[in-house]
């Protein structure tokens, strides 16, 4: 739990605006997925025995050993835990993804974002996604320290219903995604983490305003997160 709240700090490169800046703020941020993150690797599992039925998540100290591994779904729905290594299985195995971890873990995104007099842009550009993923954006809020169990409240980013907050990648695993939405994402306080993340579906479907079943039909693949706003304030001016 100490090892995942100093890594979270670390994320602080840079952030988003609150809804009442007297000047227009832009700002950066390099996404990354949970192990450069120092936590366990989430929403993709690694077989330890080669046909079994069993799955796991990897570690930062177990993840060399399965770059080279297919990665796969789990048969249902399992909940994030990043900072409890109890929670990284047996799971039920299902579906193979089709890629590596390795290739999984080589992406890379950046997130360029702006707020000026309540309206906000986020212009978006990705490398090495899935090829032909379907993604989507999201805005989430986690305690901090985290709660036990971990829970988040995760937002569309743009409208609620979740129709702005797709995009698709393309057969090289490129992406861009940009939208304008009002008002401002807000940043972190004390007790309480914002941040941006985008999720792969590997069923190539989308939920709305929901963002599916982690590890069996959502997965979680590059995050950050948005600096206090208080530093946001103090950036601005």
């Amino acid at each position: 739990m100490i090892r995942a709240a100093t890594s979270i700090s670390a994320l602080l490169i840079a952030g988003s605006a609150g809804l009442a800046q007297a000047e227009p703020v832009k700002l950066e941020l390099q996404l990354v997925d949970h192990l450069r993150a120092e936590m366990i690797e989430q929403d993709v599992f690694v077989e330890r025995m080669a046909g079994s039925s069993e799955v796991f998540r990897v570690t930062t100290e177990d993840a060399a050993d399965f770059m080279d591994a297919p990665v796969f779904t789990t048969a249902k729905q399992v909940y994030h835990d990043p900072a409890n290594p109890a929670a990284n299985g047996p799971h039920q195995k299902g579906q193979a993804l089709g890629f590596t971890l390795g290739e999984w873990l080589s992406a890379n995104g950046t997130v360029h974002y702006t707020c000026d007099d309540g309206a906000a842009t986020i212009d978006a550009t990705f490398d090495n996604l899935v090829p032909n993923g379907v993604y989507t954006m999201w805005n989430f809020y986690l305690p901090v320290p985290f709660t036990e169990p971990f829970s988040t409240y995760d937002l569309p980013v743009g409208k609620r219903d979740g129709s702005e907050s797709i995009f698709v990648a393309d057969a090289g695993g490129d992406a861009t995604y940009k939208v304008s939405f009002e008002p401002c994402l807000q940043g972190g306080a004390d007790q309480l983490a914002a941040g941006l993340a985008i999720a792969y579906h590997s069923d190539g479907k989308t939920y709305g305003g929901l963002p599916g079943e982690f590890g069996n039909k959502s997965h979680v693949h590059l995050f950050a997160l948005l600096p206090p706003q208080s530093e946001i304030v103090v950036a601005a001016r």
